[in-house]
Protein backbone atom coordinates (compact mmCIF):
# COMPACT_ATOMS: atom_id res chain seq x y z
CA UNK A 1 0.00 0.00 0.00
CA UNK A 2 3.11 2.30 0.48
CA UNK A 3 3.44 2.33 -2.95
CA UNK A 4 -0.37 4.06 -4.30
CA UNK A 5 -1.47 7.43 -4.38
CA UNK A 6 -4.76 8.25 -5.16
CA UNK A 7 -4.74 12.09 -6.49
CA UNK A 8 -7.38 14.61 -8.23
CA UNK A 9 -6.13 17.62 -10.71
CA UNK A 10 -8.09 20.29 -9.53
CA UNK A 11 -8.40 23.93 -11.54
CA UNK A 12 -10.14 26.57 -12.89
CA UNK A 13 -12.16 26.06 -16.46
CA UNK A 14 -9.61 25.99 -19.67
CA UNK A 15 -6.51 26.01 -17.34
CA UNK A 16 -5.26 22.55 -18.50
CA UNK A 17 -6.00 19.91 -15.97
CA UNK A 18 -7.33 17.24 -19.08
CA UNK A 19 -4.41 18.34 -20.96
CA UNK A 20 -1.74 17.32 -17.73
CA UNK A 21 -3.74 14.18 -17.33
CA UNK A 22 -2.60 13.75 -20.90
CA UNK A 23 1.00 13.79 -20.09
CA UNK A 24 1.05 12.43 -17.13
CA UNK A 25 -0.43 9.15 -19.20
CA UNK A 26 1.93 9.25 -22.00
CA UNK A 27 4.58 9.73 -19.88
CA UNK A 28 3.75 6.72 -17.62
CA UNK A 29 3.09 4.64 -20.76
CA UNK A 30 -0.73 4.25 -20.57
CA UNK A 31 -0.73 4.98 -24.00
CA UNK A 32 1.10 4.35 -26.83
CA UNK A 33 1.93 7.62 -29.54
CA UNK A 34 -0.25 6.10 -31.90
CA UNK A 35 -3.49 5.91 -30.02
CA UNK A 36 -2.71 8.87 -28.38
CA UNK A 37 -5.28 12.18 -28.89
CA UNK A 38 -5.91 15.72 -27.07
CA UNK A 39 -8.61 14.95 -23.90
CA UNK A 40 -7.85 11.51 -23.62
CA UNK A 41 -10.19 11.41 -20.53
CA UNK A 42 -13.26 13.29 -22.20
CA UNK A 43 -14.98 10.43 -23.89
CA UNK A 44 -18.27 12.42 -24.50
CA UNK A 45 -18.42 14.58 -28.04
CA UNK A 46 -20.15 17.16 -26.49
CA UNK A 47 -16.78 17.45 -23.79
CA UNK A 48 -14.39 17.36 -26.73
CA UNK A 49 -16.33 20.05 -28.64
CA UNK A 50 -17.00 23.22 -26.02
CA UNK A 51 -13.45 21.92 -24.64
CA UNK A 52 -14.40 21.24 -20.83
CA UNK A 53 -14.74 18.13 -18.99
CA UNK A 54 -18.66 17.19 -17.54
CA UNK A 55 -17.86 14.05 -15.57
CA UNK A 56 -14.91 12.90 -14.01
CA UNK A 57 -12.67 9.96 -15.07
CA UNK A 58 -10.09 7.90 -13.38
CA UNK A 59 -7.28 6.08 -14.64
CA UNK A 60 -4.47 3.96 -13.41
CA UNK A 61 -0.84 4.84 -14.16
CA UNK A 62 2.18 2.60 -13.35
CA UNK A 63 5.61 4.99 -12.55
CA UNK A 64 9.29 3.70 -11.89
CA UNK A 65 10.44 6.81 -9.62
CA UNK A 66 13.92 7.55 -9.20
CA UNK A 67 14.15 5.77 -5.83
CA UNK A 68 14.06 2.52 -8.40
CA UNK A 69 10.16 1.60 -7.11
CA UNK A 70 7.76 1.60 -8.75
CA UNK A 71 4.59 3.14 -8.13
CA UNK A 72 0.73 2.52 -8.12
CA UNK A 73 -1.17 6.35 -9.32
CA UNK A 74 -5.01 6.91 -9.30
CA UNK A 75 -5.95 9.83 -11.14
CA UNK A 76 -9.08 11.49 -11.13
CA UNK A 77 -9.32 14.17 -14.09
CA UNK A 78 -12.06 16.66 -12.57
CA UNK A 79 -14.94 19.41 -13.94
CA UNK A 80 -13.78 22.62 -13.47
CA UNK A 81 -17.22 24.41 -14.49
CA UNK A 82 -19.32 25.20 -11.37
CA UNK A 83 -22.23 23.62 -12.75
CA UNK A 84 -20.18 20.20 -12.22
CA UNK A 85 -18.79 21.12 -8.92
CA UNK A 86 -20.91 17.80 -7.30
CA UNK A 87 -18.40 15.84 -9.51
CA UNK A 88 -15.70 17.30 -8.20
CA UNK A 89 -16.48 16.62 -4.41
CA UNK A 90 -17.19 12.89 -4.87
CA UNK A 91 -13.72 12.23 -6.84
CA UNK A 92 -11.75 14.22 -3.53
CA UNK A 93 -13.30 11.97 -1.16
CA UNK A 94 -11.74 9.18 -3.27
CA UNK A 95 -8.40 10.62 -3.13
CA UNK A 96 -5.46 11.43 -0.60
CA UNK A 97 -4.34 14.45 -2.27
CA UNK A 98 -4.25 17.10 -4.99
CA UNK A 99 -2.92 18.85 -7.69
CA UNK A 100 -3.87 22.53 -7.82
CA UNK A 101 -3.21 23.53 -11.50
CA UNK A 102 -2.98 27.23 -12.19
CA UNK A 103 -2.29 29.29 -15.48
CA UNK A 104 0.66 31.45 -15.41
CA UNK A 105 -1.02 33.69 -17.21
CA UNK A 106 -4.73 34.33 -15.61
CA UNK A 107 -3.46 33.50 -11.96
CA UNK A 108 -6.03 32.79 -9.07
CA UNK A 109 -9.85 32.47 -10.80
CA UNK A 110 -13.02 32.19 -8.64
CA UNK A 111 -13.07 28.24 -9.56
CA UNK A 112 -9.69 27.76 -8.18
CA UNK A 113 -10.65 29.11 -4.96
CA UNK A 114 -13.43 26.74 -4.65
CA UNK A 115 -11.85 24.18 -5.86
CA UNK A 116 -8.89 24.38 -3.43
CA UNK A 117 -11.02 24.84 -0.73
CA UNK A 118 -13.10 21.71 -1.37
CA UNK A 119 -9.58 20.00 -1.36
CA UNK A 120 -8.59 21.57 2.33
CA UNK A 121 -11.99 20.43 3.68
CA UNK A 122 -11.42 17.00 2.96
CA UNK A 123 -7.47 17.52 4.62
CA UNK A 124 -5.68 16.64 1.17
CA UNK A 125 -2.22 17.22 0.78
CA UNK A 126 -1.59 19.74 -1.95
CA UNK A 127 0.53 20.08 -4.77
CA UNK A 128 0.88 23.56 -6.82
CA UNK A 129 1.63 23.64 -10.44
CA UNK A 130 1.94 26.72 -12.59
CA UNK A 131 1.03 25.49 -15.99
CA UNK A 132 1.70 27.36 -19.80
CA UNK A 133 5.12 28.62 -18.65
CA UNK A 134 6.07 28.54 -22.16
CA UNK A 135 3.42 31.23 -22.82
CA UNK A 136 4.78 35.12 -23.55
CA UNK A 137 2.16 36.70 -20.76
CA UNK A 138 3.06 33.94 -18.15
CA UNK A 139 4.26 36.10 -15.23
CA UNK A 140 5.44 32.91 -12.52
CA UNK A 141 6.70 35.67 -9.76
CA UNK A 142 2.98 37.57 -9.83
CA UNK A 143 1.05 33.90 -9.97
CA UNK A 144 3.25 32.40 -6.97
CA UNK A 145 2.57 35.14 -4.74
CA UNK A 146 -0.93 35.51 -5.31
CA UNK A 147 -1.66 32.05 -4.61
CA UNK A 148 0.32 32.49 -1.35
CA UNK A 149 -1.82 35.57 -0.56
CA UNK A 150 -5.23 34.70 -1.31
CA UNK A 151 -5.43 30.94 -1.00
CA UNK A 152 -2.39 30.90 1.99
CA UNK A 153 -0.38 27.72 0.26
CA UNK A 154 3.29 27.57 -0.08
CA UNK A 155 4.75 28.45 -3.55
CA UNK A 156 8.57 28.12 -2.69
CA UNK A 157 8.46 24.92 -4.42
CA UNK A 158 5.78 25.11 -6.98
CA UNK A 159 6.09 22.97 -10.10
CA UNK A 160 6.53 25.10 -13.29
CA UNK A 161 5.42 23.02 -16.33
CA UNK A 162 3.80 23.53 -20.05
CA UNK A 163 1.77 20.86 -20.03
CA UNK A 164 1.31 21.28 -23.77
CA UNK A 165 4.82 21.29 -24.72
CA UNK A 166 5.41 18.33 -22.12
CA UNK A 167 8.07 20.49 -19.87
CA UNK A 168 8.33 19.48 -16.15
CA UNK A 169 5.67 16.77 -16.26
CA UNK A 170 8.40 14.07 -15.05
CA UNK A 171 8.60 17.05 -11.85
CA UNK A 172 5.06 16.18 -11.42
CA UNK A 173 4.61 12.49 -11.43
CA UNK A 174 8.29 13.08 -8.36
CA UNK A 175 6.14 15.25 -6.34
CA UNK A 176 3.11 12.91 -6.48
CA UNK A 177 5.28 10.28 -5.15
CA UNK A 178 6.80 12.57 -2.38
CA UNK A 179 4.78 14.55 -1.12
CA UNK A 180 1.52 12.86 -1.09
CA UNK A 181 0.65 10.53 1.34
CA UNK A 182 -0.05 6.78 0.88
CA UNK A 183 -3.26 5.54 1.33
CA UNK A 184 -4.35 4.01 4.88
CA UNK A 185 -6.52 0.80 5.66
CA UNK A 186 -6.55 -2.58 6.71
CA UNK A 187 -6.53 -6.19 4.20
CA UNK A 188 -7.38 -8.34 6.99
CA UNK A 189 -10.63 -5.86 8.35
CA UNK A 190 -13.79 -6.92 7.12
CA UNK A 191 -14.75 -5.45 3.40
CA UNK A 192 -15.22 -1.05 3.61
CA UNK A 193 -15.28 0.62 -0.20
CA UNK A 194 -16.93 4.03 -1.30
CA UNK A 195 -19.43 3.89 -4.20
CA UNK A 196 -17.35 7.29 -6.09
CA UNK A 197 -19.72 6.96 -9.04
CA UNK A 198 -22.25 4.67 -11.19
CA UNK A 199 -23.34 4.66 -14.78
CA UNK A 200 -25.06 2.62 -17.39
CA UNK A 201 -23.35 0.58 -19.90
CA UNK A 202 -25.12 -1.07 -22.72
CA UNK A 203 -22.83 -4.34 -22.76
CA UNK A 204 -22.03 -4.80 -19.35
CA UNK A 205 -24.90 -3.30 -17.35
CA UNK A 206 -24.42 -1.01 -14.19
CA UNK A 207 -20.90 -0.36 -13.88
CA UNK A 208 -19.53 0.99 -10.34
CA UNK A 209 -16.60 2.84 -9.40
CA UNK A 210 -15.22 1.96 -5.86
CA UNK A 211 -12.58 3.62 -3.73
CA UNK A 212 -11.54 0.44 -1.25
CA UNK A 213 -10.84 1.67 1.75
CA UNK A 214 -10.36 -1.56 4.01
CA UNK A 215 -10.66 -5.49 3.35
CA UNK A 216 -10.30 -7.19 -0.41
CA UNK A 217 -13.16 -7.22 -3.17
CA UNK A 218 -12.70 -9.84 -5.68
CA UNK A 219 -15.48 -11.71 -7.96
CA UNK A 220 -17.41 -14.01 -6.33
CA UNK A 221 -18.26 -12.30 -2.88
CA UNK A 222 -21.39 -11.57 -1.97
CA UNK A 223 -21.27 -7.45 -1.58
CA UNK A 224 -24.15 -5.62 0.22
CA UNK A 225 -24.86 -1.89 -0.16
CA UNK A 226 -25.61 -0.26 3.05
CA UNK A 227 -27.96 2.36 2.28
CA UNK A 228 -29.72 0.83 -0.50
CA UNK A 229 -30.10 -2.68 1.83
CA UNK A 230 -29.39 -4.89 -1.39
CA UNK A 231 -27.16 -7.77 -1.64
CA UNK A 232 -25.03 -8.68 -5.44
CA UNK A 233 -22.44 -11.36 -6.54
CA UNK A 234 -19.08 -9.40 -7.65
CA UNK A 235 -18.99 -10.97 -11.28
CA UNK A 236 -15.65 -9.19 -12.38
CA UNK A 237 -13.49 -6.22 -10.59
CA UNK A 238 -11.22 -4.24 -12.93
CA UNK A 239 -9.49 -1.00 -13.20
CA UNK A 240 -9.17 1.84 -16.34
CA UNK A 241 -5.71 2.04 -17.92
CA UNK A 242 -7.41 4.62 -19.39
CA UNK A 243 -8.77 0.99 -21.36
CA UNK A 244 -10.42 -1.46 -19.17
CA UNK A 245 -8.63 -4.04 -18.02
CA UNK A 246 -10.21 -7.02 -15.71
CA UNK A 247 -7.93 -7.82 -12.16
CA UNK A 248 -8.23 -10.74 -9.47
CA UNK A 249 -9.22 -8.38 -7.10
CA UNK A 250 -8.98 -4.44 -5.08
CA UNK A 251 -7.09 -4.27 -2.50
CA UNK A 252 -6.76 -1.37 -0.05
CA UNK A 253 -6.04 1.81 -0.89
CA UNK A 254 -7.09 1.39 -4.54
CA UNK A 255 -9.53 2.60 -7.15
CA UNK A 256 -11.55 0.29 -9.58
CA UNK A 257 -14.43 -0.98 -10.79
CA UNK A 258 -17.12 -3.75 -10.15
CA UNK A 259 -19.75 -5.15 -12.43
CA UNK A 260 -22.61 -7.04 -9.82
CA UNK A 261 -25.74 -7.81 -11.72
CA UNK A 262 -27.13 -4.73 -10.26
CA UNK A 263 -30.31 -3.72 -12.25
CA UNK A 264 -30.79 -0.12 -12.02
CA UNK A 265 -28.17 2.65 -11.02
CA UNK A 266 -31.27 3.73 -8.67
CA UNK A 267 -29.79 0.80 -6.56
CA UNK A 268 -25.85 1.51 -6.71
CA UNK A 269 -26.23 5.00 -4.81
CA UNK A 270 -23.46 7.83 -5.22
CA UNK A 271 -21.55 7.58 -1.51
CA UNK A 272 -23.00 4.58 -0.37
CA UNK A 273 -20.86 2.00 1.50
CA UNK A 274 -19.96 -1.58 -0.27
CA UNK A 275 -19.47 -4.15 2.55
CA UNK A 276 -19.50 -8.43 2.56
CA UNK A 277 -22.71 -9.71 3.01
CA UNK A 278 -21.61 -12.45 5.48
CA UNK A 279 -18.85 -10.06 7.50
CA UNK A 280 -20.33 -6.31 7.38
CA UNK A 281 -18.24 -3.41 8.78
CA UNK A 282 -19.95 -2.26 11.69
CA UNK A 283 -19.64 1.61 10.76
CA UNK A 284 -20.79 2.74 7.19
CA UNK A 285 -18.16 5.43 5.25
CA UNK A 286 -19.27 9.56 5.84
CA UNK A 287 -21.17 9.57 2.05
CA UNK A 288 -21.87 12.57 0.38
CA UNK A 289 -24.46 15.12 0.45
CA UNK A 290 -26.99 14.25 -2.50
CA UNK A 291 -27.14 16.51 -5.62
CA UNK A 292 -29.74 19.62 -4.75
CA UNK A 293 -30.98 20.73 -8.25
CA UNK A 294 -31.28 24.71 -8.02
CA UNK A 295 -32.91 25.42 -12.01
CA UNK A 296 -35.63 23.72 -13.40
CA UNK A 297 -37.16 23.90 -16.84
CA UNK A 298 -40.16 21.67 -18.32
CA UNK A 299 -38.88 19.82 -21.87
CA UNK A 300 -41.45 18.57 -24.64
CA UNK A 301 -41.15 16.92 -27.11
CA UNK A 302 -42.18 18.70 -30.44
CA UNK A 303 -43.68 16.23 -32.24
CA UNK A 304 -46.12 14.14 -29.20
CA UNK A 305 -45.56 10.98 -31.44
CA UNK A 306 -41.65 11.34 -29.52
CA UNK A 307 -42.85 11.06 -25.88
CA UNK A 308 -42.57 7.67 -25.13
CA UNK A 309 -39.11 7.97 -26.66
CA UNK A 310 -38.06 10.94 -24.79
CA UNK A 311 -38.90 9.24 -21.68
CA UNK A 312 -36.84 6.30 -22.33
CA UNK A 313 -34.01 8.89 -23.48
CA UNK A 314 -34.39 10.76 -19.49
CA UNK A 315 -34.26 7.00 -17.66
CA UNK A 316 -30.73 6.35 -19.96
CA UNK A 317 -29.48 9.48 -19.25
CA UNK A 318 -30.34 9.77 -15.84
CA UNK A 319 -28.29 6.16 -15.64
CA UNK A 320 -25.13 8.04 -16.45
CA UNK A 321 -26.20 11.47 -14.60
CA UNK A 322 -27.50 11.10 -11.61
CA UNK A 323 -27.78 14.60 -10.52
CA UNK A 324 -30.48 15.66 -13.07
CA UNK A 325 -34.19 15.00 -11.46
CA UNK A 326 -37.20 14.37 -14.04
CA UNK A 327 -41.11 13.84 -13.36
CA UNK A 328 -44.08 14.09 -15.40
CA UNK A 329 -46.09 17.03 -16.50
CA UNK A 330 -48.62 18.11 -19.16
CA UNK A 331 -49.12 21.66 -20.64
CA UNK A 332 -52.05 23.04 -22.57
CA UNK A 333 -50.61 24.29 -25.02
CA UNK A 334 -47.18 21.53 -25.34
CA UNK A 335 -49.08 18.51 -24.62
CA UNK A 336 -47.03 15.70 -22.41
CA UNK A 337 -43.36 16.17 -21.12
CA UNK A 338 -41.49 16.44 -18.20
CA UNK A 339 -40.41 18.53 -15.24
CA UNK A 340 -36.63 18.28 -14.99
CA UNK A 341 -34.02 19.72 -12.28
CA UNK A 342 -30.43 20.67 -13.02
CA UNK A 343 -27.37 22.21 -10.93
CA UNK A 344 -27.76 25.25 -13.54
CA UNK A 345 -27.49 26.63 -16.31
CA UNK A 346 -24.99 24.74 -18.55
CA UNK A 347 -25.90 21.23 -17.27
CA UNK A 348 -29.45 22.61 -18.49
CA UNK A 349 -27.90 22.99 -21.85
CA UNK A 350 -25.50 19.97 -21.71
CA UNK A 351 -28.60 17.47 -21.03
CA UNK A 352 -30.87 18.93 -23.65
CA UNK A 353 -28.00 18.49 -26.11
CA UNK A 354 -27.36 15.26 -25.39
CA UNK A 355 -31.03 14.83 -25.73
CA UNK A 356 -30.90 16.02 -29.13
CA UNK A 357 -28.00 14.39 -30.34
CA UNK A 358 -27.26 10.97 -28.84
CA UNK A 359 -31.46 10.19 -28.79
CA UNK A 360 -32.45 12.58 -31.83
CA UNK A 361 -35.38 14.29 -30.64
CA UNK A 362 -36.67 17.62 -31.46
CA UNK A 363 -37.56 19.12 -27.87
CA UNK A 364 -39.57 22.76 -26.43
CA UNK A 365 -38.13 24.12 -22.88
CA UNK A 366 -39.73 25.90 -21.31
CA UNK A 367 -38.33 29.37 -19.30
CA UNK A 368 -36.27 28.15 -16.47
CA UNK A 369 -37.37 28.96 -13.01
CA UNK A 370 -36.01 28.41 -9.44
CA UNK A 371 -38.03 26.71 -6.49
CA UNK A 372 -39.23 29.13 -4.28
CA UNK A 373 -40.82 28.34 -0.92
CA UNK A 374 -44.45 29.54 -0.75
CA UNK A 375 -45.99 30.25 2.54
CA UNK A 376 -49.75 29.52 2.61
CA UNK A 377 -52.06 31.61 5.32
CA UNK A 378 -53.05 28.35 7.09
CA UNK A 379 -49.39 27.54 8.01
CA UNK A 380 -48.15 25.18 5.17
CA UNK A 381 -44.99 25.60 3.32
CA UNK A 382 -45.30 24.55 -0.51
CA UNK A 383 -41.99 23.88 -2.50
CA UNK A 384 -42.41 25.49 -5.98
CA UNK A 385 -41.04 24.23 -8.78
CA UNK A 386 -43.63 25.03 -11.65
CA UNK A 387 -45.21 28.72 -12.07
CA UNK A 388 -48.84 27.07 -13.19
CA UNK A 389 -48.62 24.85 -9.26
CA UNK A 390 -48.75 28.53 -7.62
CA UNK A 391 -51.77 28.50 -5.26
CA UNK A 392 -54.04 31.75 -5.11
CA UNK A 393 -53.34 34.49 -3.95
CA UNK A 394 -55.64 34.77 -1.31
CA UNK A 395 -54.12 31.80 -0.14
CA UNK A 396 -50.38 32.98 0.26
CA UNK A 397 -49.05 34.60 3.54
CA UNK A 398 -45.47 35.11 1.65
CA UNK A 399 -43.18 34.14 -0.80
CA UNK A 400 -39.26 33.19 -0.62
CA UNK A 401 -36.85 32.83 -3.31
CA UNK A 402 -33.21 31.33 -3.37
CA UNK A 403 -30.16 33.68 -3.23
CA UNK A 404 -26.57 32.59 -3.90
CA UNK A 405 -22.75 34.18 -2.66
CA UNK A 406 -20.80 34.76 -5.03
CA UNK A 407 -18.07 35.28 -6.17
CA UNK A 408 -16.09 37.53 -8.93
CA UNK A 409 -12.27 37.98 -9.63
CA UNK A 410 -12.11 40.67 -12.56
CA UNK A 411 -9.49 43.08 -13.50
CA UNK A 412 -9.55 46.21 -11.74
CA UNK A 413 -10.91 48.45 -15.31
CA UNK A 414 -14.24 46.60 -15.59
CA UNK A 415 -15.35 46.60 -11.91
CA UNK A 416 -17.55 49.88 -12.45
CA UNK A 417 -19.57 48.06 -14.94
CA UNK A 418 -19.71 44.52 -12.98
CA UNK A 419 -21.27 46.59 -9.72
CA UNK A 420 -23.55 48.11 -11.67
CA UNK A 421 -24.77 44.65 -13.18
CA UNK A 422 -24.93 43.28 -10.11
CA UNK A 423 -26.99 46.30 -8.29
CA UNK A 424 -29.12 46.03 -11.51
CA UNK A 425 -29.89 42.24 -10.71
CA UNK A 426 -31.08 43.43 -6.74
CA UNK A 427 -27.82 42.07 -5.68
CA UNK A 428 -26.17 43.18 -2.20
CA UNK A 429 -22.42 43.91 -2.01
CA UNK A 430 -20.69 41.97 1.03
CA UNK A 431 -16.92 42.48 0.41
CA UNK A 432 -14.61 43.84 -2.00
CA UNK A 433 -10.63 43.05 -1.75
CA UNK A 434 -7.74 43.52 -4.08
CA UNK A 435 -5.42 40.96 -5.29
CA UNK A 436 -2.72 43.03 -7.13
CA UNK A 437 -4.78 44.55 -9.85
CA UNK A 438 -7.44 42.28 -9.66
CA UNK A 439 -10.58 42.88 -7.59
CA UNK A 440 -12.15 40.29 -5.80
CA UNK A 441 -16.11 40.79 -5.26
CA UNK A 442 -18.54 38.89 -3.04
CA UNK A 443 -22.53 39.89 -3.65
CA UNK A 444 -25.75 38.02 -2.71
CA UNK A 445 -27.73 37.62 -5.93
CA UNK A 446 -31.61 36.40 -6.18
CA UNK A 447 -30.61 32.90 -8.18
CA UNK A 448 -33.71 33.65 -10.19
CA UNK A 449 -32.15 36.69 -11.66
CA UNK A 450 -28.81 35.11 -11.80
CA UNK A 451 -30.29 32.01 -14.31
CA UNK A 452 -31.44 34.30 -16.64
CA UNK A 453 -28.27 35.78 -18.89
CA UNK A 454 -26.09 37.10 -15.43
CA UNK A 455 -22.95 35.04 -16.54
CA UNK A 456 -23.19 36.39 -20.41
CA UNK A 457 -23.55 39.62 -19.48
CA UNK A 458 -21.02 39.46 -16.93
CA UNK A 459 -18.63 37.88 -19.97
CA UNK A 460 -19.54 40.42 -22.56
CA UNK A 461 -19.18 43.55 -20.08
CA UNK A 462 -15.57 42.22 -18.72
CA UNK A 463 -14.61 41.05 -22.23
CA UNK A 464 -14.31 37.27 -20.73
CA UNK A 465 -11.57 38.52 -17.95
CA UNK A 466 -14.04 37.88 -14.94
CA UNK A 467 -14.61 34.55 -13.54
CA UNK A 468 -17.18 33.20 -11.62
CA UNK A 469 -18.17 30.97 -8.55
CA UNK A 470 -21.21 30.48 -6.36
CA UNK A 471 -22.62 28.64 -3.15
CA UNK A 472 -26.41 28.33 -2.40
CA UNK A 473 -26.91 31.04 0.58
CA UNK A 474 -30.60 30.14 1.56
CA UNK A 475 -33.99 31.54 0.74
CA UNK A 476 -35.18 35.24 1.69
CA UNK A 477 -38.86 36.56 1.79
CA UNK A 478 -39.65 38.87 -1.32
CA UNK A 479 -42.36 40.52 -3.19
CA UNK A 480 -42.56 37.81 -5.97
CA UNK A 481 -45.61 37.73 -8.31
CA UNK A 482 -46.66 34.59 -11.06
CA UNK A 483 -47.15 36.57 -14.17
CA UNK A 484 -49.42 34.84 -16.69
CA UNK A 485 -49.36 35.58 -20.51
CA UNK A 486 -52.94 35.50 -22.09
CA UNK A 487 -53.34 35.19 -25.87
CA UNK A 488 -57.23 35.90 -26.91
CA UNK A 489 -57.96 35.43 -23.31
CA UNK A 490 -57.37 32.17 -22.75
CA UNK A 491 -53.81 31.88 -19.91
CA UNK A 492 -51.00 30.36 -21.80
CA UNK A 493 -49.04 28.35 -18.98
CA UNK A 494 -45.91 27.21 -20.64
CA UNK A 495 -45.03 31.48 -20.70
CA UNK A 496 -46.16 31.76 -17.07
CA UNK A 497 -43.51 32.91 -14.62
CA UNK A 498 -42.40 33.97 -11.25
CA UNK A 499 -40.57 37.77 -11.36
CA UNK A 500 -40.21 40.13 -8.81
CA UNK A 501 -42.68 42.68 -8.19
CA UNK A 502 -40.65 46.18 -9.80
CA UNK A 503 -39.36 43.63 -13.24
CA UNK A 504 -42.79 42.49 -13.78
CA UNK A 505 -44.28 45.44 -16.01
CA UNK A 506 -40.79 45.29 -17.78
CA UNK A 507 -40.80 41.89 -18.58
CA UNK A 508 -44.17 41.30 -19.44
CA UNK A 509 -44.26 43.99 -21.75
CA UNK A 510 -41.04 42.65 -23.47
CA UNK A 511 -42.92 39.49 -23.67
CA UNK A 512 -45.83 41.10 -25.20
CA UNK A 513 -43.41 42.88 -28.24
CA UNK A 514 -41.87 40.01 -28.41
CA UNK A 515 -45.01 37.52 -29.15
CA UNK A 516 -47.00 40.19 -31.48
CA UNK A 517 -43.63 39.77 -33.86
CA UNK A 518 -43.92 35.75 -33.59
CA UNK A 519 -47.55 34.77 -33.50
CA UNK A 520 -48.87 34.82 -37.24
CA UNK A 521 -52.04 37.05 -38.05
CA UNK A 522 -55.28 35.58 -38.24
CA UNK A 523 -58.58 36.40 -39.50
CA UNK A 524 -59.34 38.18 -36.63
CA UNK A 525 -57.61 40.57 -34.02
CA UNK A 526 -55.63 38.56 -30.83
CA UNK A 527 -54.72 40.62 -28.01
CA UNK A 528 -51.79 39.60 -26.36
CA UNK A 529 -51.30 40.56 -22.54
CA UNK A 530 -49.55 39.98 -19.78
CA UNK A 531 -51.30 39.93 -16.02
CA UNK A 532 -50.49 39.59 -12.51
CA UNK A 533 -53.93 38.04 -10.70
CA UNK A 534 -56.53 39.95 -12.35
CA UNK A 535 -54.62 43.21 -13.46
CA UNK A 536 -52.92 43.44 -16.91
CA UNK A 537 -49.68 45.40 -16.90
CA UNK A 538 -49.23 45.18 -20.15
CA UNK A 539 -50.86 44.20 -23.95
CA UNK A 540 -49.96 44.04 -27.71
CA UNK A 541 -53.07 43.55 -30.13
CA UNK A 542 -51.90 41.62 -33.47
CA UNK A 543 -53.99 43.01 -36.32
CA UNK A 544 -56.43 40.43 -38.82
CA UNK A 545 -56.29 39.76 -42.15
CA UNK A 546 -58.51 41.91 -43.86
CA UNK A 547 -60.32 41.49 -46.92
CA UNK A 548 -61.39 45.38 -48.68
CA UNK A 549 -64.86 44.73 -48.99
CA UNK A 550 -65.72 47.86 -50.07
CA UNK A 551 -63.83 47.54 -53.72
CA UNK A 552 -66.62 47.16 -56.09
CA UNK A 553 -68.79 50.24 -54.47
CA UNK A 554 -67.92 52.82 -57.51
CA UNK A 555 -69.36 55.73 -56.02
CA UNK A 556 -73.13 55.78 -54.73
CA UNK A 557 -74.23 56.36 -50.86
CA UNK A 558 -71.59 56.45 -48.15
CA UNK A 559 -74.29 54.32 -45.93
CA UNK A 560 -73.48 51.64 -48.64
CA UNK A 561 -70.27 50.97 -47.27
CA UNK A 562 -70.98 51.75 -43.85
CA UNK A 563 -73.39 49.00 -44.03
CA UNK A 564 -70.60 46.30 -45.27
CA UNK A 565 -68.03 47.69 -43.07
CA UNK A 566 -70.31 46.66 -39.94
CA UNK A 567 -71.26 43.51 -41.32
CA UNK A 568 -67.39 42.61 -41.78
CA UNK A 569 -66.71 44.38 -38.52
CA UNK A 570 -69.53 41.31 -37.06
CA UNK A 571 -68.22 38.60 -38.68
CA UNK A 572 -64.86 39.44 -36.95
CA UNK A 573 -66.71 39.62 -33.95
CA UNK A 574 -68.64 36.15 -34.15
CA UNK A 575 -65.07 34.70 -35.46
CA UNK A 576 -62.75 35.88 -32.58
CA UNK A 577 -65.41 34.09 -30.18
CA UNK A 578 -65.73 31.10 -31.52
CA UNK A 579 -62.17 30.67 -33.37
CA UNK A 580 -58.78 29.40 -32.20
CA UNK A 581 -55.34 31.00 -32.22
CA UNK A 582 -53.08 28.68 -33.24
CA UNK A 583 -49.29 29.27 -31.51
CA UNK A 584 -46.33 27.23 -33.24
CA UNK A 585 -44.27 25.62 -31.43
CA UNK A 586 -40.94 27.76 -32.07
CA UNK A 587 -43.04 30.55 -31.18
CA UNK A 588 -42.51 29.28 -27.60
CA UNK A 589 -39.04 28.90 -28.53
CA UNK A 590 -38.64 31.76 -29.98
CA UNK A 591 -40.02 33.67 -26.94
CA UNK A 592 -38.09 31.77 -24.16
CA UNK A 593 -34.90 32.14 -25.80
CA UNK A 594 -35.21 35.88 -25.81
CA UNK A 595 -36.37 35.44 -22.04
CA UNK A 596 -32.69 33.83 -21.52
CA UNK A 597 -30.89 36.71 -23.69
Amino acid sequence: MKFIRNFSIVAHIDHGKSTLADRLMQCCGAISDREFHDQMLDSMDIERERGITIKSQTVRLEYKAKDGNTYQLNLMDTPGHVDFAYEVSRSLAACEGSILVVDATQGVEAQTLANVYQALEHDHEIIVVLNKIDLPAADVDRVKQQIEDVIGLDCSDAIEISAKQGLGIEDVLEALVTKLPAPKGDADAPLKALLVDSWYDPYMGVVTLVRVKDGILKPGMKIKLMAAKMTYPVEKVGIFTPKTKEVSQLNPGEIGYIIAGIKSVGDARVGDTITEENRPTSEPLQGFKPSIPVVFCSIFPVDTVDYGKLKESLVKLNLNDASFTFEPETSQALGFGFRCGFLGMLHLEVIEERLEREYNLDLVTTAPSVVYKVHLTNGEILELHNPSDMPNATQIDYIEEPWILAQIILPDEYLGNVLKLCEEKRGVQKNLTYIGNRALVEYLLPLNEVVYDFYDRLKSISRGYASFDYQLHGFERNEMVKMTILVNGEQVDALSMIVHKDNAEYRGRQLCERLKDLIPKHMFKIPIQAAIGGKIIARETISAFRKDVTAKCYGGDISRKRKLLEKQKEGKKKMREIGNVKIPHGTFLAALKMEQK
